[in-house]
């Protein structure tokens, strides 16, 4: 059976709206990342990344939320679209991976996670968490969904992260982006977005950010430090 390791941040949200979507089978496996979990010898085996989410499908590892989703949608035939809109749905899944994704992570930790303000960077990356917003929305003009006329696995990976923009987006939230916010709350609003939110929901996972959790979830930021030792 597809084992799925989990943990309830944005990018294994994807993976479990997916799960639920199609109702596939699968064993969850916790992660808790503030104790350091993703770094054990056994977890770096199946994800040398040191990250969430990953899964191991019959002894085969994939890793990271962009090749999961593209994998079990090729394996299990379903949300991948239609053929003439391939090269739309890898477009914008790459869009998100090294776009809309990561500048959102990052405008995240400098508002609100860092340990001192740095208004560069929190101007640098809000803004362009803003600008992929920007895109995003002037895409979706007329459009029920991100690729063709059906929803697909590129809709679930952007749901992903704007269901947490309002800290992305220092509270500005969807407001300034529309169609984005009617996007949103019709993919929102599917069945199977409560059934992923309940995946994990009788896991335990730390809450405190101390410095076992910074040092577990930023570990770079040490770099220097263990270095020195």
């Amino acid at each position: 059976m597809l084992k799925f390791y989990f943990n309830p941040g944005p990018n294994p949200m994807k993976v479990a709206l997916f799960l639920a979507e199609t109702n596939l089978p699968f064993e969850l496996v916790a992660v808790d990342t503030r104790k350091g979990e993703q770094h054990t010898p056994e977890y770096r085996a199946i994800n040398p990344n040191g990250k969430t989410p990953a899964i191991m499908d019959d002894g085969q590892r994939v890793f990271d939320s962009t090749a999961i989703l593209m994998y079990l949608s090729e394996k299990s035939g379903k949300l991948g679209g239609e053929p003439n809109d391939r090269a739309e749905l890898l477009s914008w899944m790459m869009f998100i991976a090294s776009g809309l994704g990561p500048f959102s992570g990052q405008s995240v930790h400098f508002l609100h996670k860092a340990p001192e303000e740095i208004p560069y960077a929190q101007n640098r990356y809000l803004r362009e968490t803003q600008r992929h917003y920007e895109v995003l929305d002037a895409h979706l003009e007329g459009r029920d969904f991100i690729v063709g006329n059906e929803y697909t696995i590129a809709d679930i990976s952007a749901w992903g992260w704007v269901d947490r923009s309002r800290f992305a987006l220092d509270d500005d939230e969807l407001v300034p982006y529309p169609n984005v916010k009617r996007w949103f709350e019709q993919i929102d609003s599917r069945p199977a977005v409560a059934k992923a939110h309940s995946i994990g929901s009788k896991l335990t996972f730390k809450s405190t950010m101390d410095d076992e959790a910074q040092r577990a979830l930023y570990p770079s930021n040490f770099a220097k430090e263990q270095r020195g030792k």
